[in-house]
């Protein structure tokens, strides 16, 4: 599988479970709509009373389960980070692009956008009689 395949696989969900971890080091889950950028970047929108929102302005890195028809998912860690002008309009044509009712959540108190860069992504398909297993490490991109 080529990054372009996974970017086709992950295009096709628009749901993906979140994982964070809150101030008190409990792990917490939540259902939030995503949109992907070509470099992999999930996209979703949430508001400040959320769960979710602290736990990633405090700890940004965060998971994804993707895909949950079948057997074929994908396991996604990254690094989670608020989006401001001018790079949140940019992220936002990708969002509403996929979510076109996403301008009207605009009018949401506290609404806010995330954009998380990839650190590793795994692709499984259990469902195939051949089982593919495909992983991609993004960490050598982020050393310094």
């Amino acid at each position: 599988m080529t990054e372009a395949e996974l970017y086709q696989f992950l295009k096709q969900h628009r749901l993906g479970v979140l994982g964070t971890v809150s101030a008190a080091g409990m792990p917490q889950s939540a259902l939030v709509g995503i949109a992907i950028t070509r470099d992999l970047e999930i996209i979703f929108d949430t508001v400040k009373s959320s769960r979710k929102y602290p736990n990633l302005i405090l700890k940004p890195p965060c998971s994804f389960v993707i895909g949950c028809h079948g057997e074929k998912t994908v396991q996604y860690e990254g690094t989670a980070r608020e989006l401001e002008s001018p790079e949140l309009e940019r992220y936002q044509s990708a969002y509403f692009e996929a979510f076109p009712d996403g301008p009207a959540r605009l009018a949401w108190p506290g609404i806010v956008y995330f954009a998380v860069t990839p650190l590793w992504i795994r692709y499984s398909d259990f469902d195939s009689n051949s089982r593919l297993i495909q992983e991609f490490d993004f960490t050598r991109d982020q050393r310094t």
